[in-house]
Protein backbone atom coordinates (compact mmCIF):
# COMPACT_ATOMS: atom_id res chain seq x y z
CA UNK A 1 0.00 0.00 0.00
CA UNK A 2 1.42 3.69 -1.13
CA UNK A 3 1.56 6.33 1.97
CA UNK A 4 0.37 9.43 1.78
CA UNK A 5 2.38 12.15 2.67
CA UNK A 6 1.00 14.64 5.29
CA UNK A 7 2.77 17.53 6.83
CA UNK A 8 0.75 17.27 10.18
CA UNK A 9 -1.40 15.43 12.08
CA UNK A 10 -4.59 17.86 11.46
CA UNK A 11 -3.99 16.49 7.93
CA UNK A 12 -4.62 13.06 8.71
CA UNK A 13 -8.09 13.87 9.83
CA UNK A 14 -8.64 16.28 7.31
CA UNK A 15 -7.97 13.51 4.60
CA UNK A 16 -10.48 11.25 6.82
CA UNK A 17 -13.00 13.57 7.31
CA UNK A 18 -12.34 16.00 4.28
CA UNK A 19 -15.41 15.75 1.54
CA UNK A 20 -18.47 16.84 -0.07
CA UNK A 21 -20.70 14.63 2.50
CA UNK A 22 -18.22 12.95 4.88
CA UNK A 23 -18.92 14.43 8.44
CA UNK A 24 -22.53 14.46 7.65
CA UNK A 25 -22.21 10.77 6.69
CA UNK A 26 -20.65 10.03 9.88
CA UNK A 27 -22.95 11.96 11.61
CA UNK A 28 -25.79 10.57 10.34
CA UNK A 29 -24.44 7.24 11.49
CA UNK A 30 -23.72 8.28 14.78
CA UNK A 31 -26.87 9.95 15.65
CA UNK A 32 -29.26 7.54 13.88
CA UNK A 33 -27.25 3.85 13.76
CA UNK A 34 -27.31 1.54 10.68
CA UNK A 35 -28.71 2.54 7.83
CA UNK A 36 -29.25 1.07 4.16
CA UNK A 37 -27.96 3.50 1.47
CA UNK A 38 -31.81 4.71 0.75
CA UNK A 39 -31.77 5.87 4.38
CA UNK A 40 -28.45 8.12 4.49
CA UNK A 41 -29.72 9.61 0.54
CA UNK A 42 -33.04 10.50 2.44
CA UNK A 43 -31.19 12.44 5.25
CA UNK A 44 -28.21 13.58 3.12
CA UNK A 45 -29.95 15.42 0.08
CA UNK A 46 -27.92 17.52 -0.68
CA UNK A 47 -25.40 15.01 -2.09
CA UNK A 48 -25.92 12.71 -5.84
CA UNK A 49 -25.69 8.67 -5.55
CA UNK A 50 -22.40 8.86 -7.05
CA UNK A 51 -21.26 11.39 -4.65
CA UNK A 52 -22.20 9.20 -1.96
CA UNK A 53 -21.00 5.85 -3.09
CA UNK A 54 -17.82 7.55 -3.68
CA UNK A 55 -17.48 8.92 -0.31
CA UNK A 56 -19.09 6.11 1.64
CA UNK A 57 -15.88 3.85 -0.20
CA UNK A 58 -13.28 6.06 1.57
CA UNK A 59 -14.79 5.99 4.55
CA UNK A 60 -14.96 2.37 4.32
CA UNK A 61 -11.42 2.26 3.37
CA UNK A 62 -10.04 4.55 6.40
CA UNK A 63 -11.65 2.15 8.93
CA UNK A 64 -14.47 4.82 9.99
CA UNK A 65 -17.84 3.25 9.08
CA UNK A 66 -18.42 -0.93 8.25
CA UNK A 67 -20.11 -2.13 5.06
CA UNK A 68 -22.02 -4.96 5.98
CA UNK A 69 -23.56 -7.28 2.79
CA UNK A 70 -26.66 -9.71 3.86
CA UNK A 71 -26.85 -12.62 1.58
CA UNK A 72 -30.58 -11.72 0.13
CA UNK A 73 -32.53 -11.89 -2.34
CA UNK A 74 -32.17 -8.48 -3.56
CA UNK A 75 -28.69 -7.96 -1.53
CA UNK A 76 -28.77 -6.13 1.63
CA UNK A 77 -26.30 -3.50 2.49
CA UNK A 78 -26.33 -1.66 5.37
CA UNK A 79 -23.93 0.88 6.98
CA UNK A 80 -22.52 2.17 10.33
CA UNK A 81 -20.24 3.34 12.69
CA UNK A 82 -16.67 1.65 13.87
CA UNK A 83 -15.50 2.29 16.73
CA UNK A 84 -12.70 4.56 14.67
CA UNK A 85 -15.37 6.42 13.70
CA UNK A 86 -17.07 6.82 16.71
CA UNK A 87 -14.23 8.06 18.05
CA UNK A 88 -14.98 11.39 15.94
CA UNK A 89 -18.12 12.37 17.80
CA UNK A 90 -16.88 15.35 19.77
CA UNK A 91 -15.26 16.80 16.82
CA UNK A 92 -18.32 16.87 14.83
CA UNK A 93 -20.13 18.25 17.54
CA UNK A 94 -17.54 21.33 17.73
CA UNK A 95 -17.73 21.28 14.34
CA UNK A 96 -22.10 22.16 14.65
CA UNK A 97 -21.45 24.28 17.08
CA UNK A 98 -18.69 26.18 15.45
CA UNK A 99 -20.79 26.60 12.37
CA UNK A 100 -23.82 27.83 14.71
CA UNK A 101 -22.25 30.33 16.10
CA UNK A 102 -20.67 31.77 13.00
CA UNK A 103 -23.45 31.30 10.58
CA UNK A 104 -24.29 34.48 8.81
CA UNK A 105 -26.27 35.72 5.75
CA UNK A 106 -24.15 34.06 3.01
CA UNK A 107 -25.85 31.02 3.94
CA UNK A 108 -28.99 29.74 3.31
CA UNK A 109 -30.00 26.59 6.52
CA UNK A 110 -32.13 24.45 4.18
CA UNK A 111 -31.89 21.09 6.45
CA UNK A 112 -30.81 21.51 9.77
CA UNK A 113 -28.76 18.48 11.12
CA UNK A 114 -26.86 19.58 14.12
CA UNK A 115 -28.96 22.11 16.09
CA UNK A 116 -29.72 19.75 18.88
CA UNK A 117 -31.60 17.37 16.24
CA UNK A 118 -32.32 13.93 17.63
CA UNK A 119 -34.65 12.96 15.31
Amino acid sequence: MEKIQVTCEMEVTLKMIGGKCKPLILDSLIRHGTQRFSELMHRITQVSQRTLTNQLRELESDGLIRRTVYAEVPPRVEYSITPKGKSLETILNLMCEWGEKNIDDRFEMTNPQCSGCEE
